[in-house]
């Protein structure tokens, strides 16, 4: 059961009525959640015990067989987790942000961001010490659509295969010559402590990240305001401006796992550059838009991405996006 709360406006956890974290059971996925409540013990001065964390298994992790934007997109990850969060079995969800579907199920929503990460794509190889150097024809491992668009926009040579599987097992068939190479997200590596194999970080204005990527989200019910009270002193306002404004651009684009876009915003000194991008799957073919708005707001933000996204919608054309969300680049699976 879900924690019961004063007049439903403060909560405090214990250890015999903790709150109950949901989350997938990759390594990546429970350092996220042990992130989150590390920082939530912090902010409130609680022992570890005043917290649940529940290990949910999705589609997503049990199907690793075929390509995601084969099997229906990023709502995998978090189906099951959400059925949880709307039945009361759980208080809360911790998800990585790229994974997130754009449109949540009724009742759920985003309250809350930590503080990003490294975005940057890590380039990982035992062949060569950028993409640009891997020898002709190489095979490189990817599960995403972006990546792999962006590979073949910057090398149309190189062979891909679809890689799926958890990050440590990605490396171990790295490792065994499975593939020449394979991108992973930095910041996942980071969190793993596994930065040691990274070869080279993939600069964001040559290698545009995945939307979200590098921010860890908390998806709470709509009508829990003691949850997101409590989650509030953790929340990282500037991550969270950017991260409306990256998933706006992705919900004008109809964007999924079978769409390769790229969207990245970031905040200095209180200005908010964006940038993003759509690519055909064989990457021949692409459209970039950047905007920067002064002390921006989540209205503004919003905004700002749903504009950028209206204009890469009238550069491209409908029957663009159509064509490219309808097809399914098939690759062979390791």
């Amino acid at each position: 059961m879900t924690l019961q709360t004063k007049a439903d406006t403060s909560l405090t956890p214990t250890s015999t009525e903790p709150l109950r974290i949901g989350t997938r059971g990759s390594p990546l996925a429970l350092a996220q959640a042990h992130e989150l409540r590390a920082r939530l013990m912090v902010a409130h001065d609680l022992s570890e015990d005043c917290f649940a964390i529940d290990v949910i298994s999705t589609a997503g992790d049990r199907i690793q067989d075929r390509a995601l934007n084969e099997l229906g997109g990023k709502g995998l990850f978090t189906e099951e987790i959400e059925d949880r969060l709307l039945s009361g079995d759980l208080d809360l969800a911790v998800h990585s942000s790229k994974d997130m579907p754009t449109v949540l199920p009724d009742g759920l929503e985003l309250s809350t961001i930590l503080l990003r990460e490294d975005p940057t794509d890590a380039f990982l190889s035992h062949k060569a010490d950028s993409l640009e150097k891997l020898p002709l024809g190489a095979v490189v491992g990817s599960a995403s659509l972006r990546r792999q668009a962006m590979i073949k926009h910057l090398r149309p040579d190189l062979k891909l295969v679809n890689l799926r599987g958890n990050i440590e097992t990605r490396i171990r068939k790295l490792a065994d010559g499975e593939v020449d190479a394979t991108l992973l997200a930095a910041a996942g590596l980071n969190r793993l402590g596994l930065a040691h194999h990274i070869t080279t970080r993939l600069a964001v204005d040559t290698f545009l990240p995945a939307a979200g990527q590098g921010a860890v989200c908390v998806e709470v019910c709509s009508n829990a305001a003691a949850i997101k009270s409590f989650l509030a002193p953790i929340h990282h306002r500037e991550t969270g401006l950017c991260l409306l404004a990256e998933r706006a651009f992705l919900r004008e684009l109809d964007g999924s796992c079978r769409t390769p876009i790229a969207a990245f915003a970031m905040m200095e000194d209180d200005v908010m550059a964006f940038r993003g991008m759509v690519l055909s799957t064989d990457g021949q073919e692409s459209y970039e838009v950047t905007r920067t708005l002064a002390a921006p707001d989540e209205t503004t933000a919003v905004d700002l991405g749903t504009q950028a996204g209206k204009s890469i919608r009238a550069q491209a054309g409908d029957e663009f996006l159509s064509a490219i969300a309808n097809s399914l680049l098939v690759l062979e699976t390791r």
